[in-house]
């Protein structure tokens, strides 16, 4: 008897480990990314919609610029396009070119999926790169990184040749002007990219490139 009691508690003990192995299997099986190529695509063209009825009625918070790897082209796809959501307008006159370097804060994420969901915005989700260490933008104490204008994606670089000095801007670029429909090590294919920018300074090719550094207040700021 005793001996039969010892069999039906290994067979317990073998079945909750079964047990705990299938919920292990289960989780690691969410798929974080689920139909994520219609979703993508359904949400920039209902962007895309919505910020052109925007700008038709005159709102300045919203624009629409083509990207520049599309002009002279016959093309006009909503994916042709970037959209810009205007956070500040800054005071520079002037926008870098395509040659040009930058200093630019920036944010890059993508939409929500299964477990990232931005609590700042339910839209949003997985912040694959950023140039500023906390959770939350503070121009004041973080640096603006260094980038070439032409060394970015489409999309990206497309907003750069539109921003003044002082812009930030939220900016919706398409997976064809980003990614593609195979993405990179971080970002999936058909991934539609939302970019929080800000315009720190820009230099035409040639001019070298300050550093930046802390003053007395503790606040980071251009080194001539």
């Amino acid at each position: 008897m005793k001996h039969l009691s010892y069999i039906k508690m290994a067979v317990a003990v073998v079945a909750v480990l079964l047990g705990l192995a299938s919920c292990s299997e289960t989780d690691d099986t969410v798929e974080e990314y689920p139909d994520w190529q219609n979703k993508n695509e359904a949400f920039f063209n209902s962007k895309y919609n919505a910020a052109r009825q925007q700008v038709a009625n005159g709102s300045t918070e919203w624009k629409i610029f083509k990207s520049y790897a599309r002009d002279g082209s016959t093309s006009d796809s909503p994916t042709d396009y970037i959209l810009v959501k205007v956070i500040r307008n800054g005071s520079g006159s002037g926008c870098p070119l395509f040659t040009d370097t930058v200093r630019a804060h920036y944010r890059g994420q993508l939409l929500a999926s299964a477990t990232h969901v931005d609590k700042r915005d339910s839209e949003l989700g997985y912040v694959f790169d950023k140039s500023w260490s906390s959770d939350e933008f503070d121009e004041r104490i973080s640096v603006p990184s260094k980038l070439a204008v032409g060394g970015m994606i489409d999309g990206f670089s497309t907003a750069l040749q539109h921003m003044h000095i002082g812009d930030r801007w939220l900016v919706y670029i398409p997976y064809q002007l980003g990614y593609g429909t195979s993405g990179s090590t971080k970002i999936p294919g058909y991934s539609t990219l939302v970019f929080d920018i800000a315009l720190a300074a820009y230099y035409r090719p040639g001019k070298v490139v300050p550093a930046w550094t802390a003053n007395e207040a503790s606040l980071w700021e251009e080194m001539e």
